[in-house]
């Protein structure tokens, strides 16, 4: 571990046990599950392993804490207050936070410390700013009456979050919950549950109550089935696979609660030969290769126009040998290991069948070193549609690249899948950008960019990618519901 100790300072572990009503508690059944360093594939820390027992407790503490709390009651702007001091507490600790985020998730820490935790501080400011701007209007209606709407808080809401970039949908979920008024119970994934954790305590710090935010880590069938299935719970809101969000749309089906879901994707990445190919190169592989290839919105299907293809992949090739893996504690390695074993061994899954299908592999195709779950950024030339590797969400260091000829044939390519959650377009002729914005299927369009996110945008998917949308004033929808009062004047 010396070249770890070496790059960056190594993070303490200060909470590895359940929130539940402002009080750090093992897990009524004194199980425990361990976290693994992806990098090392040594054990970080034991966390406690909470089921059914804890989320029903954390469902009571959320419950008690917006109907007989002070949360309930607070000024909206006092949210907001509790928000924007949140999200300074964050600020303050970057560099551990960006630390203990790497260590346990895998990601680079340039990624963690520059791209991860400015996101997360700037979606808790943005939603603080929101607390005390969510209205509702005076609609004329016919008669001696005045008709009103009121925007409630939507009530205990369920949030489930993935492993990919815990710390950033931490701040997804919470900052429109918390702006909207609800409270909330978390389970965090079981890979990644350290740094979910740390933002509880430093919550706690902010002052926020007792009970409004409640943290049980465990695993899906467990801790994540109670929380979708318990009657206590009005909401959930689930990001990861798309069949995960189908069984917990069956658990949650007797109760009707609220679901929000942002899923998986096989985004098409479409450059034309009028391109800058320079600009659109790097965008594609970024688009791509960034946080691992563990991007719902990775641009895994790189169409290339015939006039350039050959040229284009000739730089990804170059850039891909060029690329630095290794210790992602060390400021300058551009690529970690992936999260776990189990989704090592499904990207390698996926690779063995890209090339018995008659993919060219071009790069990559291997695991790096013998420690870790590293593998080489992997780069698949004459792909077609058909191919397994072309139509699965593989989650990974992965780069389909598809030849086209024409906009008609691109826009039927580009929507043959069942995803739909995002896409972008590289062409300097502006008629054409937006042509293909419109008749893509995706619930983004990045036009000469790749991967641009804010606060401010709303986020989600079409089809198969999502239900609702997070981010933006959008955002507010899936913790808000509208109330409708109507007034006698006569």
């Amino acid at each position: 571990m010396a070249t770890l100790v070496e790059s960056t300072k190594l993070p303490r572990i200060h909470q590895t046990e359940c929130l539940i009503g402002g009080r750090w508690t093992p897990a009524v059944s004194g199980k425990t599950f361990e976290t693994i360093n992806p990098a090392t594939e040594e054990v970080i820390a034991q966390v406690a392993e909470g089921d059914a027992a804890d989320i029903d407790l954390a469902v009571k503490a959320a419950r008690h804490a917006l109907e007989q709390g002070p949360w309930g009651r607070m000024d909206a702007r006092e949210r907001g207050r509790l928000l924007y001091k949140l999200a300074d507490l964050i600020e303050e600790e970057l560099n551990e936070l960006a630390a203990l985020e790497t260590l346990d998730n895998g990601k680079p820490i340039r990624d963690s410390r520059a791209a991860d935790l400015p996101l997360v501080i700037d979606c808790l400011r943005y939603y603080a700013g929101f607390a005390d701007k969510i209205h509702g209007q005076t609609i004329p209606v016919r008669g001696e009456y005045f008709t009103y709407t009121r925007r409630e808080p939507v009530g205990v809401a369920g949030q489930i979050i993935p492993w990919n970039f815990p710390m950033l949908m931490v701040a997804w979920k919470w900052g429109p919950a918390l702006a909207a008024g609800c409270t909330i119970v978390m389970k965090p994934a079981e890979q990644t549950p350290l740094t979910c954790l740390r933002m509880a305590r430093l919550a706690q710090k902010a002052g926020i109550p007792d009970g409004v935010i409640n943290i049980v880590p465990g695993y899906g069938p467990t801790a994540g089935a109670a929380l979708v299935k318990h009657p206590g719970v009005d909401k959930i809101a689930f990001t990861g696979e798309y069949r995960t969000a189908q069984i917990i749309m069956q658990d949650a089906a007797p109760t009707l609660k609220r679901l929000t879901f942002e899923l998986g994707g096989k985004s098409p990445n479409v450059v034309f030969a009028d391109a800058d190919l320079d600009a659109a190169a790097m965008g594609a592989h970024f688009g791509l290769y960034f946080n691992q290839g563990q991007c719902c919105c990775a641009g895994s299907r790189l169409f290339i126009e015939d006039k350039v293809h050959d040229k284009f992949v000739d730089k990804l090739v170059g850039m891909n040998k060029a690329r630095k893996l290794g210790d992602p504690l060390d400021p300058a390695t551009e690529q970690g290991p992936q999260v776990d074993q189990a989704q090592f061994d499904k990207i390698m899954g996926y690779i063995d069948r890209g090339k018995k299908e008659g993919a060219k592999c071009l790069t990559g195709g291997k695991r790096h070193g013998d420690r870790g779950y590293f593998i080489e950024p992997t780069l698949f030339g004459e792909v077609r549609d058909e191919m397994a590797i072309a139509k699965d969400e593989i989650f990974g260091p992965v780069l389909s690249v598809l030849r086209f000829k024409d906009v008609d044939e691109i826009v039927r390519r580009a929507n043959n899948t069942t995803y739909g959650l995002a896409a972008a377009v590289w062409t300097r002729d502006i008629a054409k950008a937006h042509r293909l914005a419109a008749a893509i299927k995706a619930g983004t369009v990045w036009i000469n960019c790749y991967d641009v996110f804010d606060a401010a945008a709303p986020f989600g998917g079409f089809k198969m990618s999502g239900m609702g949308r997070e981010l933006g004033e959008k955002g507010l929808d899936a913790y808000t519901e509208t109330k409708t009062v109507t007034v006698s004047l006569n």
